[in-house]
């Protein structure tokens, strides 16, 4: 939702074009917006607690994954692994930008180099951190094994990146499917994730499950096509709320007889059936939902709410894991601020240490933000060169989700980030602006 893209006025002067006062509030559903905000947030709090740092009985320092172990995990995780739902909203705000685009007189090349560039541009300032991080860590000789345990999980939101920019460069091929042959589409991308996972556990061969990278994702992002052209409203509340029990209940014999975890974030990488039957059932209790979310959204105080988080949701979401360790390590300095974790005074601390690790990032943005918003830019370049910025830019996160966060991935990644950021946003021509979304653009941080 970062609507501060400059656009150059007849005089040559720079204006915001999409500021709050000019946002055509009447175009936009809010309650999706609502819903990505809702969905970044609450990884936040899922990450908080699954973060522990702190003293142990012993007085040591204790590093743990509190909320793993806990007996109502796994449960808890059908109702929060909510990224399908992002990829749901993603594609309703893809198909429709791109279809903006296209009456605007876009290109597939204009659109995914936009896209690409949203993605791109805040994932350099990251890897670079973690260049700086890792190699003064080696310097100043802190243990090794700290450091990796440190940025191994500090960086593996990242796998998000590696999905969400090959559905993005995706986008043009796939609306024109949905276009041509709607529910063919949807039942050959379902039958190559069927038979992904099929392959996968038949060999047992884990990697064979990173094709779904594209099948699954691609699914679900494919509803959301569905959701923009009004299906799910067309639906009565008691077919979409059936719909939604359908696709629980399947998770229990994908689960208890299948090959399936029933913990929902194992599912996660490499995606997996499951995660499509949740998108499924997230779709209809979103749409289910949205009356309550519409009335929610005509106050202001909550489209204030929306919209500050809203501008600043990648680096919400890219930066929330480093912050949560700064400030847990920060508070191993302060007498009685680190409790042993999963004690009870653990948990209690954890809403304060929320709105903490979010005031740190929210003055962070500051400082990292001007990568998330759109910037001018030469012309498009040839559709050769944008495909091989776009492989440019897919390749630091899926190396971190594939082999975790290392200085050689950092450093590597940070090059090629730069180097794709300079194929897609400095080829010689004249100058503008990235088009602003007509409705929703298509990223974390449309």
């Amino acid at each position: 939702m970062s609507e501060a893209a400059a656009v150059r006025t007849s005089s040559g002067r720079s204006t915001a074009a999409n500021s709050a006062s000019s946002i055509d509030l009447s175009k936009r559903d809010l309650t999706l917006d609502l819903a990505r905000v809702f969905c970044v947030l609450l990884v936040v709090v899922i990450h908080l607690l699954m973060v522990g740092v702190g003293f142990g009985a012993d007085g040591a320092v204790e590093v743990s994954r509190p909320l793993e172990s806990q007996w109502w995990f796994a449960p808890v995780t059908w109702a929060g692994q909510i990224m399908p739902l992002f990829f749901v909203v993603g594609g309703f705000a893809s198909i429709t930008a791109w279809r903006s685009l296209g009456r605007r007189g876009g290109t597939a090349d204009d659109y995914v180099r936009n896209r690409v560039l949203r993605l791109a541009q805040p994932a350099l300032p990251l890897f670079v951190f973690y260049v700086v991080v890792i190699g003064g860590a080696r310097l100043i000789g802190i243990d090794p094994q700290l450091v990796d345990l440190a940025v191994v999980g500090a960086a593996s939101p990242l796998w998000f990146l590696a999905a969400y920019t090959l559905c993005q460069a995706l986008v043009p091929l796939m609306a024109g499917w949905h276009t041509r042959a709607p529910r063919a589409t949807l039942a050959v991308l379902l039958a190559g994730a069927v038979a992904v996972d099929g392959l996968r556990f038949a060999t047992g061969i884990d990697e064979i499950g990173l094709a779904n990278l594209f099948f699954v994702w691609l699914l679900v992002q494919q509803l959301g096509f569905w959701y923009a052209d009004g299906w799910f409203a067309a639906r009565r509340w008691f077919t979409l709320v059936l719909i939604a029990v359908v696709a629980y209940a399947s998770l229990v014999p994908m689960t208890v007889w299948g090959p399936y975890s029933d913990d929902m974030l194992t599912n996660l990488n490499p995606p997996t059936l499951p995660l499509v039957a949740l998108a499924v059932a997230q779709a209809c209790i979103l749409r289910l939902l949205r009356p309550a979310l519409a009335r929610l959204m005509n106050t202001h105080a909550a489209r204030a709410f929306v919209f500050v988080i809203g501008t600043r949701l990648m680096t919400i979401y890219l930066w929330h894991l480093p912050v949560i360790l700064i400030v847990s390590g920060a508070a191993l300095l302060i007498p009685g601020a680190s409790p042993a974790p999963a004690s009870p005074a653990w948990w209690w601390s954890r809403p304060l240490v929320f709105v903490v690790v979010l005031a740190a990032v929210f003055g962070l943005s500051f400082i990292v933000g001007r990568w998330e918003a759109p910037r001018e830019v030469g012309v498009t370049p040839p559709t050769g060169v944008v495909a091989v910025a776009t492989v440019l830019a897919f390749i630091p996160p899926f190396a971190v989700m594939e082999w975790f966060m290392d200085l050689p991935i950092a450093v590597v990644g940070s090059l090629l980030l730069s180097a794709s950021i300079l194929l897609l946003g400095r080829w010689k021509g004249p100058r503008q602006a990235l088009p602003a979304p007509h409705s929703h653009s298509a990223g974390i941080s449309s």
